[in-house]
């Protein structure tokens, strides 16, 4: 699973319906987007945490980037906090008295949607609202429409013999990151996957793996992998698979294996499963207490490796 934007990703998904739109400047004092970390600031631009990593500080900077030349185009663009990883992976496995701590009450946070519908520790995880960029977008006439998204811009195309992203996004790109072309950008992914191998062959990660995957075995739970960029998320991965249609994983997605209909499961049947669930995802943390106490921490100073144990 990977936990930390790329610098294109950041900017592409400024541009989704779900993360960016458009008003005029009389619409300017909205609050920050919809993501997890960070917040705004009196300007409506996003703050940027001291203690963030030198790619989460750029992904910030691209927003707010975004929204200045928004602005000089006459339209008001709201700034999305970037996804934090550290953030995100705290009651994962990354702090491991607060991962305890949901586990015991959720397990995986699969069933426990069933069990506890309204619980916002919960719905945070699987859903989320419209943002305000969103919501304004959907005001708009379909020429303002229009020309938000000319002002905004596009990543590359092809047909049209374009190389660099346009508009706005190009600019704020060029600004933070000193360039619009995707091959320059997209270059760090070569380095996610050095980040990505040197976790993997990690002597002291690959030998704190196998006592996990071994403790697992002890237990009875099905071992498929033991990289450690993989194994730390295998067991939970094994639980969504597993996890009942019905159950409340995914708001309005109550499908069984044909991909029929089903009814939401009842807090009464989802009972014994989220039980079984707790009983899991406690087992898979206590096996991997040693390992991810290990992990996070390197994890955390690789920027943008697949995988988070």
């Amino acid at each position: 699973m990977a936990v930390t934007l790329l610098p294109l990703l950041a900017a592409c998904g400024a541009a989704d319906g779900d993360t960016a739109s458009a008003g005029k400047e009389s619409a300017g004092s909205g609050s920050a987007g919809s993501g997890s970390a960070g917040s705004g600031s009196s300007s409506g631009k996003l703050d940027v945490p001291e203690d963030a990593s030198a790619d989460l500080k750029k992904q910030y900077l691209v927003e707010n980037a975004i929204a200045d030349c928004m602005k000089e185009q006459g339209f008001t663009y709201t700034p999305t906090a970037p996804f934090d990883p550290v953030a995100s992976w705290a009651t994962d496995g990354a702090d491991y008295d607060l991962t305890e701590k949901y586990r015991k009450k959720y397990g995986f946070g699969y069933t426990a949607r069933a069990v506890y519908p309204d619980d916002s520790q919960l719905s945070s995880r699987s859903e989320s609202e419209p943002s305000a960029n969103s919501k304004y977008l959907d005001t708009l006439t379909p020429a303002q429409k229009t020309a938000y998204e000319k002002a905004l811009g596009a990543p590359p195309e092809g047909k049209s013999g374009e190389q660099d992203w346009t508009g706005c996004m190009g600019t704020a790109n060029k600004k933070v990151y000193g360039s619009t072309s995707p091959q320059e950008l997209l270059s760090s992914s070569s380095k996610n996957q050095e980040n990505a191998q040197a976790l993997n062959g990690d002597q002291e990660l690959v030998g704190l793996a196998q006592s996990y995957a071994t403790c697992l075995k002890r237990e009875g739970i099905p071992v498929t992998t033991t990289q450690p960029t993989s194994i730390g998320e295998m067991v939970k991965l094994q639980a969504a698979q597993a996890a009942p249609a019905g159950g409340g994983s995914i708001p309005g997605a109550a499908e069984n294996a044909d991909g029929d209909s089903t009814e939401p499961l009842s807090k009464e049947e989802a009972l014994p499963l989220l039980t079984k669930e707790i009983a899991l995802a406690t087992k898979d943390l206590e096996c991997g207490k040693d390992f991810r106490a290990a992990y996070f921490p390197k994890y955390f100073k690789a920027p943008g490796s697949t995988g988070a144990g």
